[in-house]
Order: C-alpha cells, then sequence, then structure tokens
C-alpha cells in the first residue's frame, strides 16, 4: 500500500499540494490528473523519493520512503520518466536487463533468473521479437512498451510513471492504457500511478483517479460520477451527459 501521509509538496515557495491525506491500495492502476503546472510530476518524484516533501510523508507497506537506503528503494519503486531513450547500440533487450541492476550487484551480470525476468518482462509487452533490435529504430511506442518491461524487470511492488503517454498518437496511447492496466493486473498484481491529461482514456481504463487540484488532492475510484464531475470541472471541460 501507498500512504500519502499528511503531505505537502513544492519548492520552496507555496505548497502545491498542502496537506492531504491519501492511501492507495495494491493491485490498482491510478491515473494521476490535474493541469499543467499542478503539481504531478512533483508529487512522481516525491512518491519516488526523489523530492523531500515540505512536509509529511509517503509510506510504503508503512515505510517511509526516505528511510529507504537506495538498494531497498529500488527493490520497492520503478519509476518510468517522461525521457525518451535513444542511445546507439543499445538493445531492447539490454535496456531491459538494466532493470534488473538491484539484484546483480556491481558486476551487473545477469544469473539466469535475471535473464528468465527480462525474458517475460518483454513477453509481458507483447515485444518478444524486438528484443535484439536496437533502441534508435523504434517508434515512440515501442519504445515506451520496453521502458515499461524494464519496470517489470525491476520486480518492483510499484511502479511510477510520468506522462508515460505524452509522446505517443492517440492508438498508441490506448495500447498503453490498456498495456499498464494489465500490468497491474497481472498475477499477484502491483500498484501503478501514472500521471496522464487523457482524461478519457484514465477513466476507461484506470482502477481509480488521484486529481491533483492544488492545493487538494481528490482520490475515489474511476466509476464514480462524483469523481468525474471534480475532474472535468478541474480541467474546465463540460460535464458529459
Amino acid at each position: 500500500m501507498i500512504e500519502l501521509e499528511r503531505l505537502s509538496i513544492g519548492y520552496g515557495g507555496p505548497a502545491l499540494v498542502a496537506d492531504v491525506d491519501v492511501a492507495i491500495p495494491k493491485g490498482r492502476l491510478v491515473a494521476m490528473v490535474g493541469c499543467n503546472g499542478s503539481g504531478k510530476s512533483t508529487l512522481i518524484r516525491t512518491m519516488a523519493g526523489l523530492c523531500r516533501p515540505l512536509s509529511g510523508r509517503v509510506l510504503y507497506d508503512g515505510h517511509d520512503i526516505l528511510s529507504l537506503d537506495a538498494a531497498a528503494r529500488s527493490r520497492q519503486i520503478a519509476l518510468v520518466n517522461t525521457e525518451r531513450v535513444r542511445i546507439p547500440g543499445l538493445t531492447c533487450s539490454g535496456l531491459v536487463a538494466l532493470g534488473r541492476s538491484p539484484y546483480t550487484g556491481w558486476t551487473g551480470r545477469l544469473s539466469g533468473k535475471d535473464q528468465e525476468a527480462v525474458d517475460n518482462a518483454i513477453a509481458i509487452v507483447g515485444m518478444d521479437g524486438f528484443a535484439d533490435r536496437t533502441m534508435g529504430l523504434m517508434s515512440d511506442g515501442e519504445c515506451q512498451k520496453i521502458m515499461v518491461a524494464r519496470a517489470l524487470a525491476q520486480d518492483t511492488p510499484v511502479i511510477l510513471l510520468d506522462e508515460p503517454t505524452a509522446f505517443l498518437d492517440y492508438p498508441g496511447r490506448r495500447m498503453l492504457a490498456s498495456l499498464l492496466s494489465d500490468v497491474a493486473h497481472y498475477g499477484e498484481g502491483r500498484t501503478i500511478v501514472y500521471s496522464t491529461h487523457d482524461i478519457d482514456l484514465a477513466i476507461e481504463y484506470s482502477d481509480d483517479i488521484l486529481l491533483v487540484a492544488p492545493p487538494h488532492i481528490y482520490y475515489g475510484p474511476a466509476s464514480e460520477s462524483s469523481v468525474r464531475i471534480r475532474m472535468y470541472n478541474a480541467f474546465g471541460v463540460p460535464q458529459k451527459a
């Protein structure tokens, strides 16, 4: 479970989000939505332990993220940011294998178990035939699938993604939203939180909505009409009949 406990975030000025309490259970796909500048990326980075909150705590199964060392944190959370990965000569399999670094030690040598985790992750995202292809020869949608596979190979109970659909066309955005839903509910389930501006896709594919509307956060099931109304109002979108 992820808990935001009396959390306030920001960068030294007024808090973007102030004194909020949210509990996100295991096995849920959560869409984090909000207008530009509302603090979504800051909240993602705070939840990943990359930004220190102004006050309050982010807890994973009762443990403060800032109390965990780098090794423990990397076994708890996988982060996929908005950066486009285009490293010359780096294969899909090689990038996904980086997700095993919390377990391989300083040598980076993959064991049989590590290689199995890499192969399984690539298969889950439907990219089996791309393992030996270099990232520079792939579309944005294909690369995003591989980045999700890298997070899967990291084998963490939580995956955080910052605007994973930002560079994708509409079919690509739908494909990725569907994939994240499948991953969240695959096997024993993972908690996946991703920020997005695609509010219709968020409603269609996500279990819950986390609306960032400074200085507040609202959290609830995507199926609830009250959550949808609050979200549409925050974006200034006319409510659907």
